[in-house]
């Protein structure tokens, strides 16, 4: 493999207006993307990832920021985590279906609570990290949670990605990043699952990670148009921010091989066939 480069994007729009006695503005993140990168690929991968900025059904952006650094370490190579899409018909099954997956991981009513309550406030950067027992956040707390970085898929594993999705009709940017990001969040040994639901307004398809089941894709888990979402990642008690932040944002990782995917299958199914 050659030596690979680091290609982050951040799109923003700026909202409200400057007072006398201060300023009344404020940055609403719009679109994002990233991932490692051959060099021979640099020139094409920037010029996606503005017209992405560019396009985002969230609006319209006044500032793109693009940033290209070469990645000294060696990339750790994982596989990805299996996929597979829960049947579901509405938000309220869909939240159902969370806390049916987060309970049987041993997460508790109290952090699964308070997991919700900050999704659904919207506006928050990153992933907010939360003990799966005590509930407690470990994360920095207010708009700025943990932003996982530099991570990306190698030719064959993204080939072997591609085919694998496309026989499910789901082979968009958007499954293929967030597993990509599910699948590196879940090789912490400190992280028991991920919840997420997409602040994109179009896009209402959210997800469950854990190493026992795999990614699972859980549809309708919001109504159309609406604009909240987030992450949180549910972490074992006693472990270090410092050490899930280091890694999850500054250690490299390539996927270099893709576990099964599967189509739709019903929540009973999972919980009685797990992975590990």
């Amino acid at each position: 493999m050659d030596k690979l480069w680091s290609i982050r994007m951040r799109a923003s729009k700026t909202t409200g207006f400057r007072r006398r006695n201060g300023d009344g503005r404020k940055e609403i993140h719009i679109s994002g993307a990233e991932g490692l990168y051959e060099p021979s690929h640099i020139r094409e991968v920037v010029g996606k990832y503005v017209e992405r900025a560019l396009s985002h059904p969230k609006g319209r952006v006044d500032k793109i920021v693009v940033t290209v650094e070469d990645v000294r370490q060696k990339p750790r190579e994982i596989s990805s985590l299996p996929l597979a899409t829960v049947k579901c018909q509405s938000p309220a099954e869909a939240e159902k279906i969370a806390r049916r997956l987060l309970q049987s991981l041993g997460i508790s009513e109290r952090a699964m609570q308070k997991a919700f309550a900050l999704i659904r406030s919207g506006g928050i950067a990153g992933a907010v990290v939360i003990t799966g027992g005590s509930g407690i956040r470990l994360d920095r707390g207010r708009r700025r949670g943990i932003r996982v970085s530099r991570l990306g898929l190698s030719r064959q594993a993204s080939a072997s990605l591609s085919q694998k999705l496309s026989h499910l009709g789901i082979n968009t940017n958007t499954v293929r990043e967030a597993l990509t990001l599910a699948s590196k969040v879940l090789s912490s040994r400190q992280i028991i699952a991920e919840l997420c639901v997409s602040d994109d307004p179009d896009y209402t398809t959210g997800y469950i990670a854990s190493k026992k089941f795999g990614y699972m894709r859980i549809p309708n888990i919001k109504s159309g148009r609406r604009k909240e979402g987030g992450r949180a990642f549910f972490v074992r008690e006693g472990a270090g921010i410092e050490h899930i932040s280091n890694y999850l944002e500054r250690t490299p990782l390539m996927i270099t091989d893709i576990a099964p995917c599967r189509g739709l299958t019903t929540i009973d199914e999972i919980l009685g066939n797990p992975h590990r």
